[in-house]
Parts: C-alpha cells; sequence; structure tokens
C-alpha cells in the first residue's frame, strides 16, 4: 500500500512539472501599456493650469535603450484622442533599459514650441519593480502656446508667477 502512495505521488510531481515547464513556454511576452496625456501650455507657464488645452491628435514616441550601450532596442508610436490621452503597448521585459515616451508633434500650429524638460517622460517597463499592475503612467508633455491667453497674468498671480510690472 505505501508503494502505491508513493508511486502517485511521484506521477503527480512528474506530471506537474512537466505541465510547469510547457506553461512557462507557452506564455504570452509581457506587455506594459503606457498611458499620459500631451498638453497645450495656453500661459506658457510650464506645467499644467485651469488654462490647459488637452491636445488631440498629437504624435508621441516611445523609445527605449540599452542601458549600458545605449543601442536603441525599440521604437513605437502614438496619437493622442480627443482628450489629449495617449496608449502606448510595449511588449517585452526592458529591465535593462532606459525607455523615455517623447513627443514628436502637434496638430495646433499655435502650439507646437517644445520646452525641454516638458517634452519627455522617463518610465519603466519591467516587472521587477514592485509594481503589480502592467500599465505605467507617464507625466504629461507639454507644447508652449505661441502667445500667452490674455488672461495667464491674472490666473498665475494665485501661484505667485505673474510678472512684476
Amino acid at each position: 500500500m505505501a508503494k502505491l502512495h508513493t508511486l502517485c505521488a511521484l506521477s503527480a510531481l512528474c506530471f506537474l512539472s512537466t505541465l510547469s515547464a510547457a506553461l512557462s513556454h507557452s506564455q504570452p511576452k509581457p506587455t506594459f501599456i503606457i498611458q499620459g496625456r500631451v498638453y497645450c501650455d495656453t500661459c506658457r507657464a510650464g506645467f499644467e493650469t485651469p488654462a490647459t488645452l488637452y491636445v488631440q491628435g498629437a504624435k508621441v514616441r516611445v523609445e527605449c535603450r540599452n542601458f549600458t550601450t545605449g543601442v536603441v532596442s525599440y521604437r513605437g508610436t502614438g496619437t493622442t484622442d480627443e482628450k489629449g490621452t495617449y496608449e502606448l503597448k510595449v511588449e517585452d521585459d526592458r529591465e535593462d533599459e532606459i525607455c523615455d515616451v517623447a513627443l514628436v508633434s502637434s496638430p495646433m500650429k499655435e502650439c507646437g514650441e517644445v520646452k525641454e524638460g516638458r517634452d519627455r517622460a522617463r518610465i519603466l517597463l519591467t516587472h521587477n519593480s514592485g509594481m503589480s499592475s502592467n500599465v505605467r503612467y507617464a507625466n504629461s508633455l507639454g507644447f508652449l502656446k505661441d502667445v500667452p491667453l490674455p488672461t495667464c497674468g491674472q490666473l498665475l498671480l494665485q501661484y505667485a508667477m505673474a510678472d512684476e510690472e
């Protein structure tokens, strides 16, 4: 009877290890979803304000480079929706890479100036980060309006940032 229990236990162990190996080979590559927004800085403040407009049809790109060599290993592009929101999908864990989302172009000709520091956002695309979700939220990216709105001076007083005249 003891031999029968041992034989059953060994059979179950062999079956489970075979099943585990088969599943590990057939599992799809992890896919990360990057979400973010693109805005028009209508006050040229350098950040989002109540006067901010979100840009529909802006083009963004994601680029991942090897941390050591700097060689680009992945590129992808996307376009914002009517709320200025984009969603980019990136396959594979990119633990040894630096990934950035960056502005490419604005459909608003009066709001297309790129300001360094608001033109890109770094994102972490690895499951070895302590984050359980595969969704990554990038900081908002912003274009500058050619001429600030007339109401911006009053608006920026709330932030103690208006030009003193």
